[in-house]
C-alpha cells in the first residue's frame, strides 16, 4: 500500500511541476453562429448538421466578433458544381474599410480558386494590394510591408493541391509577420508581411448573379471544422 500511494503522489508532483500548458482550440461553428457577425446588408449563413452554407447576391466575408493575432486556423472548404462564377477564401487579421456603400472586409486572404487557373491557396490582399502570391501580371501591388517570399513561384504541386467538388483542408499559420498557408498538406504560401498584426477571421461567398436575379441559387459555399488556436 505504502509503495501505491508514494506512485501516485509522484504522478501527482510531475503534473503540477509541468512547464507546458495545454493550449485550447475553439470551434468556431457552432448552431447559432455565436462567434460571427453580418458587417454587410446582405449574404446569409445558417448551420445544417455542422456545416455552414454560405450564400450571396455579392461579395461577402461572415466574420468574426473576435479578433486574432498569432494562430493556427484549419477548416474544410467544399465549392459547388454550378455553371456560373464561383470563387472563396478565408479572410485573416481581416480589417473593417468604410465605404460610401457602408462596409466591407480588407486583408489577408487565403484564395478558394476553383477556375482554370488554379490559384487556392494563393494569398491576396482583399480590398488593399491585390495578389501578394503568386504575382499577377497586372494585379499585384506589393509595398514595403512584403518583406519577403520564400516561395520561388507557383509550382504544378501548388495549383493541383485543390481538389475541386471535394472537402479541402485549409490551414493557415500566422506567427508575427510570418504567415504560411497549406491546402490539403500542400505548402502553398510562406511569406513575411507586416501589414497587419491582427484582426478577424472572414469567410468568403463571392456572390451569385443567379441569387441576385431569381433569387434561387445553387452556388453554396459550405465550410465545416473551423477550428483556432491561439498561440502565445
Amino acid at each position: 500500500m505504502r509503495k501505491l500511494i508514494l506512485f501516485f503522489l509522484s504522478l501527482m508532483s510531475i503534473s503540477g511541476c509541468s512547464t507546458h500548458p495545454q493550449v485550447e482550440s475553439t470551434h468556431l461553428i457552432d448552431p447559432s453562429l455565436s462567434h460571427f457577425e453580418n458587417i454587410y446588408d446582405y449574404g446569409s449563413a445558417q448551420v445544417e448538421n455542422g456545416e455552414l452554407i454560405l450564400r450571396s447576391t455579392d461579395n461577402w466575408f461572415l466574420t468574426t466578433k473576435k479578433r486574432y493575432r498569432d494562430f493556427i486556423l484549419t477548416a474544410e472548404v467544399l465549392m459547388p458544381d454550378v455553371d456560373e462564377y464561383s470563387n472563396s477564401g478565408i479572410i485573416f487579421r481581416g480589417q473593417v474599410k468604410t465605404t460610401d456603400d457602408g462596409q466591407e472586409a480588407m486583408g489577408y486572404q487565403a484564395e478558394v480558386d476553383p477556375s482554370d487557373r488554379k490559384w487556392s491557396g494563393g494569398l491576396y490582399d482583399q480590398a488593399r494590394r491585390q495578389w501578394l502570391h503568386p504575382v499577377h501580371p497586372t494585379r499585384s501591388e506589393p509595398d514595403d510591408h512584403f518583406e519577403e517570399n520564400y516561395l520561388s513561384g507557383w509550382t504544378d504541386e501548388m495549383a493541383s493541391a485543390y481538389r475541386h467538388l471535394e472537402w479541402n483542408k485549409y490551414r493557415i499559420e500566422c506567427r508575427g509577420s510570418d504567415i504560411k498557408i497549406y491546402v490539403n498538406g500542400v505548402l502553398t504560401t510562406h511569406v513575411r508581411d507586416s501589414k497587419d498584426s491582427e484582426g478577424f477571421i472572414g469567410l468568403q461567398h463571392h456572390g451569385s448573379q443567379l441569387l441576385k436575379e431569381s433569387g434561387r441559387t445553387n452556388n453554396i459555399v459550405r465550410f465545416r471544422n473551423v477550428t483556432i488556436t491561439e498561440l502565445e
